[in-house]
């Protein structure tokens, strides 16, 4: 077993407060390393590192930032067979999935080489007798992000990419469950251009969060998680004058019309409900069939594929999913199933006691099909975070218009339809963040920007896309005159443009 590091000023540094977590292959049910948990004086080692190391890259000019960028995208492609079974080892989703983590991430890298242009501002010449006005994007100077275990290199990724595009520092405080891959794509970028200090990550648990969200340097955060951490992150960091994206909880709803192709939903059901053992935030947890009839074809579709479904270990080939990250993971999810049962839910798969040959430690738990679940039911309104879908009837359009709609979650939403006017009327009418029409899980690509609404966000702007670029600068603003030689004397009013 090997203890991780932190990763400070361009290089591995032990950790010095005594503390440490276990971090474990979920497949094998086997703790496999140690991961350092910071203290508050080494998360201000780390910020004062990124504060020193920021003047110099904030002023370099975006076309070198964006060249550091493309040098970090060939080191990930040629590094990408051992980041992805480094994850694969830690979070446990399957290799292929892995890949696509880094995938996603990379495609925001990949946006943010674009900064020379998406850092452009604007210019009025003769605003008023001989001034002009401009405005330019500039850096907000020490940006930090609190990412989430279940992608631990897309969600650093869509944090840190445009933050050092647009000339930032940034900390990188990772999930303490898989750390091994945002440290090293801290190396690959450092190996790409990136000078020490500008990209840091420090390990650790909420001593090293309430650190950074206190620290006067850093004067933005990012978080992805849970939504009470993110209400908590959002309200502290706002406390301290800081601006802040938090991101929390979903609970997304797929709506299925009469009129959709059943065999095309429940593929999708399937692949969205069940991909990455659930543990996603865009992961489709609730199927809203329309009319009973709808409903009882659906449920049969659905039951026939969850029985064909196969889990096993993550680095196994032909497997649909594998194992949730960690022991209380699983116990929490069974809680949730056990719940559901107790509620009254019609239990059509039920996925507890699951045992994989010679892999009898591994977090491991079955696909979950529950029926007739209701609104007031604890499986309907929180996250469950795992294998578990759940079948909640409607008797018309309106009403599953309205389940999504009056969810306190508003992540993502999808609705199957062949009727145009119905998804136009569905996409202009929920009250959801993001939207799919026979798309499952609507994640926009990298130029747009990802945020849902309602309690899975708190802050007014969005990951990625243009928002990210809003995020990570503060807007100058510049009126500018010269002089025509004409003494005009002192004046007492405010400019208008008469």
């Amino acid at each position: 077993m090997t203890d991780l590091t932190h990763f400070v000023g361009g290089e591995h540094r032990a950790g010095e407060s005594g503390r440490f977590a276990d971090v474990f292959n979920p497949s094998t049910g086997d703790v496999q390393s140690r991961v350092p948990l910071a203290s508050a004086a080494e998360v201000d080692a780390a910020v004062a590192n990124a504060a020193a190391a920021q003047l110099e890259w904030g002023a370099t000019n975006p076309q070198k930032r964006a060249r550091v960028l493309l040098k970090f995208l060939d080191l990930v492609a040629a590094d990408l067979p051992h980041l992805a079974r480094l994850l694969s080892s830690e979070h446990g989703k399957t290799l292929e999935d892995a890949r696509g983590d880094v995938q996603r991430g990379v495609e925001v890298i990949e946006f943010a080489a674009g900064a020379p242009h998406l850092l452009k501002g604007e210019y009025s010449t003769s605003a008023g007798t001989g001034i002009d006005v401009y405005s330019m994007r500039q850096p907000l100077g020490v940006i930090a992000g609190i990412s989430p275990f279940n992608f631990p290199a897309m969600i650093p990724l869509w944090q840190c990419g445009p933050a050092l595009a647009t000339g930032n520092a940034f900390i990188l405080k990772p999930s303490e469950r898989d750390p091994s891959v945002p440290l090293r794509l801290a190396e690959l970028f450092l190996e790409a251009g990136l000078p020490p200090g500008v990209l840091n990550v420090v390990n650790g648990d909420k001593e090293a969060v309430d650190a950074l969200l206190a620290d006067d340097r850093v004067s933005a955060v990012g978080f992805v998680g849970s939504t009470p951490i993110a209400e908590y992150v959002y309200a502290t960091a706002a406390a301290n004058g800081k601006r802040a994206q938090c991101f929390g909880g979903a609970k997304n709803h797929l709506i299925v019309m009469p009129d959709a192709d059943l065999d095309q939903v429940a593929d999708a059901l399937i692949g969205a409900g069940y991909g990455s053992a659930g543990e996603r935030c865009m992961a489709v947890s609730v199927a809203v069939p329309v009319g009973q009839e709808t409903a009882d074809a659906l449920a049969a579709k659905l039951t026939e594929r969850v029985a064909s479904l196969k889990v096993g270990p993550a680095d196994a080939e032909a497997v649909d999913y594998g194992p949730l990250v960690t022991q209380q993971a699983r116990d929490r999810v069974e809680r949730y199933i056990q719940l559901g049962i107790d509620e009254g839910a019609t239990l059509l798969a039920d996925g507890r006691g699951l045992t994989v040959p010679g892999y009898e430690r591994g977090f491991y738990l079955g696909p979950t099909l529950f029926d007739h679940v209701t609104s007031g039911m604890t499986i309907y309104r929180e996250e469950v975070f795992g294998p578990v879908l759940v079948i909640a009837r409607a008797d018309d359009y309106e009403q599953a218009l309205a389940l999504a709609t009056d969810h306190e979650y508003g992540n993502g939403v999808a609705i199957f339809t062949r009727d145009g006017d119905t998804a136009r009327d569905f996409t202009a009418r929920v009250n959801v963040g993001m939207v799919g029409v026979n798309v499952p899980i609507p994640v926009p690509l990298a130029y747009h920007s990802f945020g849902g609404w309602k309690r899975s966000s708190f802050g007014d702007l969005g990951q990625h896309g243009p928002d990210s670029i809003r995020f990570t600068t503060k807007t100058k603003t510049v009126t500018s005159r010269w002089p025509t030689g004409i003494r005009e004397g002192a004046s007492f009013v405010i400019p208008t443009m008469q």
